[in-house]
């Protein structure tokens, strides 16, 4: 709709504001109005009676006294002369005087409340008006008069003022909604314009905008905007860079898998020789070419793992967090490692299991290999509780903690690794995961009492833990 454009609400609200700029002119431009047509009245009142003081013995006839009180629109004139007030003028009124307005010295407040009050009262009645005489003719001149006729000219000139209010509002509306639509909608059309050609191939230089906007905001808003597309479009061709480089990397890879496979299988061979020197170095060899051929498949495995968006739904947390203790004690050695819980009874989350499974699976399995490389016993400890904004499941160990070299990159892939032959990518893959749930995975503490992890998850993505029906 014309009306949910900008060029269309810009129109409709300057004609709303111009027609509240004309209330606030039409109240005292009313009062005004009346203030002189009521000092009209006494200026004819005034005339009218200088031509009875004009004739002879003061006496004109009834007939030409009524016409000139009807000429003047009042029933009788009053006027105050050395000291004597006199009636100049009069004749019958058809009731007595309801208020009297002396113009003298009336401030601009009372002169618009009295001509509000004229226009909302719609009940016939006379009023006196007293006001001073022009060019000193007297101290003060009074007349009554009816207030039909005040109030029927004042809502005459009222519509009339209201009627060139709208002309004028719509006129002015017209020729800013011309400037509005010249300044401001053809640029901001323009970028849009621009904004969908570069989506439509971010790859085409010729779509990256050129500032022309000759209105500061508009120019810092293309200049902006043609930063973000430079940015974008070095970061898509390195992208492409990256992805081809990676393509590379993994076949490389593979092949120099194949090539340590068969190294491996010479190296087990060796173990068999009588010789003492290859007795000590054969295990060594085997060790370095196993680490080499696990380096090559996991980087194998992360270039090819494009992880699925979550499919979020209701899961048991105990259960799943019980499935992967259980696989975790079947890889333990000589049950040094112990498994604990304090899961609140019966809570459900909402998540993918298959990812959260994964995580957990990682973060005990980083745990228990740490305490069973300390050759110590230890417990691997996994709790979930409620805090500010969301949920938070935590795994904690007594193993020996990280080693410092790890901390600074520990959830890159191929800097965090902390143990012999690992490839550095579980925890990188894991954070991903959690990312994915909208949440965070942090390291909270690592020192010579073991390592804590957590994972803060959104109420959003968790909802709330309830019981099991």
């Amino acid at each position: 709709m014309f009306l949910n454009s900008l060029s269309g609400r810009f129109l409709l609200l300057t004609i709303v504001f111009v027609m509240l700029a004309e209330v606030f002119i039409f109240v005292p431009s009313v009062a005004r109005f009346r203030e002189d047509y009521l000092l009209a009245r006494l200026e004819r009142a005034q005339i009218a009676s200088l031509a009875l003081l004009a004739s002879e013995d003061d006496m004109i006839e009834p007939d030409l006294a009524e016409e000139l009180l009807r000429n003047a629109g009042v029933y009788n004139v009053v006027l105050r002369r050395n000291e004597v007030r006199e009636l100049i003028l009069s004749s019958d009124m058809p009731r007595p005087v309801d208020s009297t307005f002396d113009l003298r010295a009336a401030s601009p407040w009372a002169l618009i409340g009295d001509a509000l009050s004229r226009l909302w009262d719609t009940e016939p009645q006379v009023i006196r008006v007293i006001g001073e005489p022009l060019r000193d003719a007297g101290l003060l001149i009074e007349v009554t008069m009816p207030t039909q006729p005040l109030r029927a000219a004042m809502i005459d000139y009222g519509l009339r003022i209201l009627a060139l209010s709208a002309a004028i509002s719509i006129f002015t509306a017209f020729l800013l909604f011309l400037a509005v639509r010249r300044f401001l909608v053809t640029p901001i059309s323009r970028v849009i314009t621009h904004v969908k050609a570069y989506e439509a191939a971010p790859d085409d230089a010729r779509q990256i905008i050129t500032p022309t906007a000759s209105i500061r905001e508009l120019r810092e808003a293309e200049e902006a905007l043609r930063s973000m597309q430079t940015q974008l479009s070095q970061s898509l061709r390195q992208k492409d860079r990256l992805a081809a480089l990676g393509g590379a990397v993994a076949r490389v890879s593979h092949d120099l898998r194949n090539m340590l496979s068969t190294a491996q299988l010479l190296a087990d061979r060796m173990e068999q020789s009588a010789d003492p020197t290859v007795q000590r170095t054969a295990p060594k060899l085997v060790g370095s070419i196993s680490r080499a051929v696990n380096l090559c498949e996991s980087t194998l495995a992360f270039g090819r793992a494009e992880e699925p968006a979550p499919h979020l739904g209701e899961v048991a947390l105990g259960p799943l967090v019980t499935d992967a203790i259980e696989n975790e004690k079947l890889a333990a050695e000589g049950g040094r490692v112990r498994f604990e819980t304090d899961l609140p009874a019966g809570a459900v989350i909402r998540g993918d299991a298959e990812q959260l499974h994964r995580v957990l699976s990682n973060l005990m399995r980083n745990a228990r290999e740490a305490i069973e490389g300390a050759g110590k016993s230890g417990t691997v400890r996994v709790s979930a509780e409620a805090e500010s904004g969301g949920w938070t499941i935590r795994v904690a160990d007594t193993g020996p903690g990280l080693p410092a070299k790890a901390l600074d990159h520990i959830f890159e892939p191929f800097h965090a690794t902390t143990r012999r032959g690992g490839s550095g990518l579980g925890l990188a893959i894991a954070a991903e995961l959690v990312r994915g749930h909208g949440g965070t995975l942090e390291l909270v503490r690592t020192d010579e009492t073991g390592t804590e992890f957590a994972i803060r998850l959104p109420a959003a993505t968790l909802g709330e833990f309830r019981k099991n029906p």
